[in-house]
């Protein structure tokens, strides 16, 4: 199933880089800097303009060891538009059942967004493969040490609140892998097309996850 197979890549490779280009025209160039430096999960939003044709595009275009998926998916038509372009995962900000059933439908993994313990355990019993706790600098890693104390079978993603030498941390109070986005995509450095500075960004992330 491509579904195990994504979602067992993204909880061995951690980080998810959470795009949310003001550019379009940057987006290969920003994945594949980040890329260089060790994410190799870029989510496309759907707040960047002409997100459909662009994961179409991005998935064509970058190296198939980069796992393309789609973010801030609000509803079933999204999800699935996403996917037939090329989606190999979906993320929501919120937690909605029909956009569950729309990728697992596909065979592809989702990650809804959820805030509290029931929330993420409707999550759960819907299928989510893995829950976006969000926002989660909210919360905090207090929360997941809590939350996973009575629900050990969750799988948790921080997103919000991960800076680039804290992945890490939120690894070891129970995330089974961590969403960044402003923290990594220095948008000073991309509008002057500096993309070394995204490579370190993520070297730095790795970095802190494999220590």
């Amino acid at each position: 199933m491509i579904r195990e197979k994504i979602l067992a890549e993204v909880i061995t490779r951690k980080a998810v880089a959470v795009i949310r280009a003001k550019d379009p025209d940057k987006l290969r160039r920003i994945i594949e800097s980040l890329a260089e430096g060790g994410i190799t999960i870029a989510e496309i939003t759907m707040t960047v303009p002409n997100a459909i044709q662009l994961i179409e595009k991005m998935s064509k275009e970058v190296s198939k060891n980069i796992i393309i998926g789609v973010g801030s998916v609000l509803n079933r038509e999204t999800a699935i538009s996403a996917i037939n372009a090329g989606a190999k995962y979906v993320v929501s900000p919120i937690l909605k059942k029909e956009v569950i059933d729309a990728a697992h439908a596909n065979d592809v993994p989702v990650m809804p967004g959820c805030f509290t313990p029931t929330e993420a355990q409707t999550a759960f019993e819907y299928g989510a493969d893995i829950i976006k706790v969000f926002p989660a600098d909210v919360l905090g890693m207090s929360f997941f040490k809590a939350i996973l104390a009575p629900m050990p079978h969750l799988k948790l993603m921080p997103t919000g609140g991960v800076t680039l030498t804290n992945p890490g941390e939120w690894i070891k109070a129970g995330a089974c892998a961590v969403g960044l986005g402003s923290s990594l995509l220095d948008s000073k450095a991309i509008s002057e097309n500096n993309f070394s500075v995204l490579t370190e960004n993520a070297k730095k992330v790795m970095q802190s996850i494999n220590n």
